[in-house]
């Protein structure tokens, strides 16, 4: 979700300073009540009022090795997980390694080898 502009910051402290409630601002400019409050508490309590940085939790482990799985993935689509890790020497568990050619824009592809299915269609 994107951060409410400083316009909109700028019009609600002009109307809390102005005396205007906490629930009449919000209804004003269609915010949540919560959204005015923090506001009005951080201004308070820093000085701040522009928009804070957005942080959206840990980089994933695989993004720095992202190169060499594409390539490695590329030369050799039919390997497994664990004969990535051991011919292409990549450092990630399997499961981290499960996730990053899905991120990277591959597929999985089915495996046509294994044993016909005893319920498979009659």
């Amino acid at each position: 979700m994107k951060a409410y502009s400083m316009d909109l910051r700028e019009r609600v402290f002009k109307d809390c300073d102005a005396g205007m409630k906490t629930g009449a601002i919000a209804i004003k400019y269609s915010v949540s009540p919560a959204w005015v409050r923090r506001l009005k508490q951080r201004r308070s309590a820093t000085g701040e009022v522009e928009p804070r940085q957005q942080r959206y939790g840990r980089l994933a482990g695989w993004v720095v090795h992202a190169d060499l799985i594409r390539a490695a993935v590329k030369e050799a689509p039919d390997a497994t997980l664990a004969e990535y890790r051991q011919r292409f020497r990549i450092p990630l568990s399997k499961s981290a390694l499960a996730r990053a050619p899905l991120h990277l824009g591959f597929t999985r592809k089915k495996s046509r080898s294994g044993p016909p299915s005893r319920i498979g269609p009659t």
